[in-house]
Order: structure tokens, then C-alpha cells, then sequence
């Protein structure tokens, strides 16, 4: 039985879901809102979304948009 890793993004980007859906965040807001959620650890994510083409302004929707998050 392999078990398979879920990759990083995956796991903000259904935090961030969860969010929009309690009405915490709305699909238009900018990504750098997240950074009020995450505190000490809004340094990390910013720089993998960053690397991911993200820019702070993006909204939300768009990083709730991604199917798949492959480094390649």
C-alpha cells in the first residue's frame, strides 16, 4: 500500500477553501490576507506561492483555481 503525499499547496489551498466557504475570506479578496491568518508562518507560504506565480494582489479565486500543483 503506497500512500500518497499531499503536496503543500494542496493543503492552503483547501485551508483557503474552508475559509471562503465560512464567509472568513472572500473569492475577490487579495492573497495577502491569508498573511492575517497565518502569522509566523505567512513567511513560508508567501514564498511558495510567490514561486508559484502568485503575486500578493491576485485574488483568492485564483489560487482556489489551481487543479494541480506540479513542480515541474
Amino acid at each position: 500500500m503506497s500512500q500518497q503525499v499531499i503536496h503543500p499547496m494542496v493543503k492552503l489551498q483547501h485551508h483557503v477553501r474552508s475559509l471562503v466557504e465560512s464567509n472568513i475570506l472572500k473569492p475577490s479578496d487579495s492573497i495577502w490576507k491569508i498573511a492575517l491568518l497565518y502569522g509566523n508562518e505567512w513567511h513560508y507560504w508567501k514564498q511558495e506561492l510567490l514561486d508559484f506565480g502568485f503575486t500578493m494582489q491576485d485574488p483568492v479565486s485564483e489560487l482556489l483555481a489551481v487543479e494541480a500543483w506540479d513542480e515541474d
